[in-house]
C-alpha cells in the first residue's frame, strides 16, 4: 500500500504558519538536518574538551 501527499499538520508556534502542515519526506529531512546539525556541534565540544580532531 502507497500513500502518497500524507501530510501532518504543525502545531501551533509562532515561527509556523498558521494551518500550515508538512509532509512525511519534509518531517523525516528536517530530523537528519537537525540530528546532523547537532551531531557537529557535539563533535566541536568534544574536539574542544580533548583537543584531538577527527576531520583534518
Amino acid at each position: 500500500m502507497q500513500v502518497r501527499n500524507a501530510t501532518q499538520p504543525l502545531p501551533k508556534a509562532p515561527w509556523s504558519e498558521p494551518g500550515a502542515r508538512w509532509s512525511a519526506r519534509r518531517v523525516l529531512m528536517h530530523i537528519i538536518a537537525e540530528t546532523a546539525q547537532h551531531a557537529g556541534h557535539a563533535d566541536i565540544i568534544r574536539e574542544s574538551l580533548d583537543g584531538a580532531k577527527t576531520m583534518g
